[in-house]
């Protein structure tokens, strides 16, 4: 029985349109340059992982060929050492079999079984291994990124006269930056409108262990807080804290905090060895708020000092304030390029009158169409709060 031209159209555009929604699921969308982008920064960060373990000084001593023969068994040795023991002897034996492919003889030599597919299946193989152990790690660092999740605000307070906005991008599935902004409780004996408490840190190091002190770091600051205790009192409690969890200073923790008066519009502020915000006023001049002391976790000469000398402005309407992480300044292109401040300022500089989100956005496009497909090598957090009139 034949297929008619009419019938058979239909069952090749379903067909055409099985293999495009496959491909779509494949790709997520993304366009084959975009895909190249993507490959080739990846493919670059792996290579420097695996690269650490090779000894190049003694490489480069050797001539042209063997020197890249060297490179080339350096390089697998150093992926082979990050299997384990069974997965390693499982990988020799692949290569051995894809690149030699031995023939097993049956009946004297009536029937010959080639082997370089027992190869590529034993790759294969390695290859499922892998991929289980990561699928496992990923589902457990999404459960720990939803609960450090719940650790930040998902948005801003309410205050009257100031619009406030906050995002962080991860390196990452989980952070070692923070960011807050609540309305700290008033006294029992006092009245007017409870102060606003701003507040953007950065853990040294990266990932669970980073994640990890950033969550006792909010905790602390979150319980302190809730005290009658003064700024000078919680960055005096936080610092006290954080050395104590630091590892004589190897696990140290930058910091802007900032209280805020709604009704007058005072900010006291202290800077712990943080990337100064930038304060832009409304007639366009730039201050910087550094006024501070070292990051929190440093070791002290001695008990009785007193390292955090706090800073005081008064903000006005139309000022716009923007407090990020070194992951913003530091993030690099795929020609080793910084962001750097000399674009940042500049760009802030050019903000028109608009929402904070809206100058949240620009700053962070900004930033990642100037990164393009290079790997993010830090966490990168901004907080933005504009003055309304």
């Amino acid at each position: 029985m034949s297929t008619t031209p009419n019938t058979a159209r239909p069952i090749k555009r379903k067909r055409w349109q099985g293999v495009r929604d496959f491909w779509a699921r494949v790709t997520e969308g993304l366009q084959i340059s975009e895909l190249w982008g993507q490959f080739k920064s990846e493919a670059h960060a792996s290579y420097g992982l695996y690269s650490k373990d090779v000894d190049w000084d003694s490489i480069q001593k050797e001539k042209n060929i063997k020197r890249y023969f060297l490179v080339v068994w350096a390089l697998f040795q150093a992926l082979l050492m990050k299997l384990s023991p069974a997965r390693r002897v499982l990988l020799l034996i692949a290569v051995i079999l894809l690149i030699f492919q031995p023939d097993i003889r049956f009946g004297g030599n009536e029937v010959t079984l080639g082997l370089g597919w027992v190869g590529a299946a034993i790759l294969f193989v390695l290859l499922a291994l892998e991929l289980g152990d990561r699928v496992t790690m990923k589902r457990d660092l999404e459960i720990a990124r939803e609960i450090q999740q719940w650790l930040v605000p998902d948005h801003p307070p309410l205050v009257s006269g100031m619009d406030i906005a906050f995002a962080t991008r991860p390196q990452n599935t989980i952070a070692g930056d923070y960011y807050d902004a609540f309305l700290r409780p008033l006294p029992a004996d006092s009245s007017g409108n409870s102060p606003l408490l701003v507040v953007v840190a950065d853990v040294a190091g990266k990932s669970v262990p980073a994640a990890l002190l950033m969550a006792t770091f909010q905790a602390s600051l979150r319980a302190l807080s809730s005290t009658p205790a003064s700024l000078d009192e919680i960055v005096a409690g936080l610092n006290g804290y954080t050395r104590a969890h630091s590892l004589d200073g190897r696990r140290f923790t930058t910091a802007f905090l900032a209280e805020i008066n709604p009704e007058t519009r005072e900010m006291h502020y202290v800077n712990a060895g943080h990337n100064a915000p930038i304060l832009r006023r409304a007639s366009g001049q730039i201050e910087r708020l550094s006024s501070g002391g070292p990051p929190f976790g440093l070791p002290l000469f001695s008990e009785s000092e007193l390292p955090y000398k706090s800073g005081r402005v008064r903000l006005q309407s139309g000022d716009l304030l923007f407090i990020f992480t070194d992951g913003v300044v530091e993030a690099v292109n795929e020609a080793g390029q910084e962001y750097g401040e000399s674009r940042l300022v500049p760009l802030l500089e050019a903000v028109p009158p608009e929402t904070a989100a809206e100058t949240l956005k620009r700053v962070l496009t900004d930033v990642s169409q100037f990164v393009s497909f290079a790997r993010q090598h830090d966490d990168i957090t901004c907080l933005v709060l504009r003055v309304s009139a």
